[in-house]
């Protein structure tokens, strides 16, 4: 017999056993849910003590399944999900407007206008996501292999627009969505089969980084901070490879963090601010991350 011919499991699939535990007399013993199969018992998996296996289960599911689809590499997208395109911030911005006219003397709609005339501004952050995506994914159709894959929270604003950019040109893109206290879904542009769903937010951070060659930081908030210090304390402690980690726009970041103040107070080395570095343009981002690698894994 040659390897590659199939052999017939000495177990039966669970699936199998599962449908066999079907074939049951109803019998109060039998109704019991302690005699449910633990595998099929939803209730059971939903316990407290289960929360281990659920932890496994949630890094396994995606695991598998990029596995599957043959996914090796990523470029990670983070950014605000406050931030779109810019007819939809431009609406918002005339809405505002309009309501301002009506009343004048309001100055929580002039604070909300301050606002949404900044989102309008920071609206060129979700085209520059959109044409870096667009280029990572051609790059990588360019290689037999389709080695680079984009990844994003799989949300809306800048990673709709990173999921949006490989839709563009009908590449992969992977979404890892979180369940949050309010109705949300992911954002329409993810490969609906590399669309997952997360409870645990350290389980998807982890997942972010697992086959992470670059990680770019457009503008963003607490979770877009939290994803990226985490990043960086990782390269720092060398829990992970080192890989280049690119925050998107300068004027953005310099304001929001002021990094050579944790050097000028001793908490960080003047080394550690060598682990980012700021770009300004798709092209510009696309180069740093190839000539982080010099064509080594990179198309």
């Amino acid at each position: 017999m040659k390897k590659t011919d199939h052999v017939k499991p000495t177990f039966p699939s669970a699936e199998e056993d599962a449908s066999s535990a079907q074939l049951k007399v109803d019998t109060p013993q039998t109704l019991s849910p302690s005699y449910q199969l633990a595998y099929t018992d939803s209730d059971f998996l939903l316990r407290d003590e289960l929360r281990p296996v659920r932890l496994q289960l949630e890094l396994l599911k995606p695991e598998i399944l990029q596995q599957e689809h043959n996914i090796h590499s990523t470029v990670v997208i983070f950014g605000s999900t406050r931030i779109p395109d810019h007819d939809t911030a431009m609406k918002r911005v005339e809405a505002l407007k309009a309501e301002i006219e009506l009343l004048p003397d309001n100055t929580t709609l002039k604070k909300k206008l301050a606002i949404a005339e900044g989102i309008l501004a920071k609206s060129v952050y979700y085209d520059e996501a959109r044409k870096l995506a667009q280029l990572i994914t051609r790059k990588s159709q360019d290689d037999d292999n389709n080695s680079i894959v984009v990844i994003t929270g799989g949300g809306p604003g800048i990673m709709e627009a990173a999921n949006r950019g490989a839709h563009d040109v009908d590449g992969k893109s992977i979404g890892l969505n979180i369940v949050l206290p309010f109705e949300q879904c992911p954002n329409p542009y993810i490969t609906p089969e590399l669309t997952f769903q997360f409870h645990y937010f350290a389980i998807r951070k982890m997942e972010f980084l697992m086959r992470a060659k670059a990680l770019v930081a457009f503008p963003g908030g607490f979770g877009t901070m939290d994803e990226l210090f985490e990043t960086l304390t990782l390269i720092q402690t060398k829990k992970v490879a080192r890989v280049p980690v690119l925050l998107f726009g300068e004027a953005f970041w310099s304001k929001i963090i002021n990094f050579d103040a944790l050097v000028d107070e001793g908490v960080v080395s003047m080394k550690d601010l060598e682990l980012f570095q700021y770009v300004e343009s798709a092209e510009q981002a696309w180069a740093a991350i190839a000539a982080f690698y010099e064509g080594e894994i990179l198309p």
